[in-house]
């Protein structure tokens, strides 16, 4: 029994991190960024640009090019570790539809990515 309770716990504290959750069905995390895609910019605590409209099957590469901490996320479909100056997330959208998106660090700061 002692040996299953800190498997336990540390299984719980990834469910409740979002962990292999069943609703992020739709889309996928990708690897690294490629360079193929398009990419968006965190500068000047604002996403640019504002709205980015991509194929099924693209990947999306946000870069923080702000002195201070950003992440990126969509409820449910993708949320970035936090990212310091130049650090970068990429995913790649499997499903048509609207993602809307913010930093969880500076929540005024939105954007959306259309995917067709």
């Amino acid at each position: 029994m002692k040996r299953i309770a800190p498997l336990l716990l540390a299984s719980l504290a990834l469910l409740a991190a979002g962990c292999g959750s069943s609703n992020d069905t739709n889309t996928t995390p990708s690897a690294p960024a490629s360079g193929n895609g398009p990419k968006v910019d965190m500068k000047n605590i604002a996403f640019d640009p504002k709205t980015t409209t991509v194929k099924v099957g693209q990947t999306v590469t946000w870069t923080n090019r702000d002195d201070i901490p950003h992440t990126v996320v969509c409820a449910g479909k993708f949320r970035s570790k936090t990212m310091d100056t130049d650090g970068t997330f990429s995913f790649t959208f499997a499903a048509p539809g609207e993602y809307k998106y913010f930093c969880s660090l500076h929540p005024h700061m939105t954007g959306m990515v259309k995917v067709e």
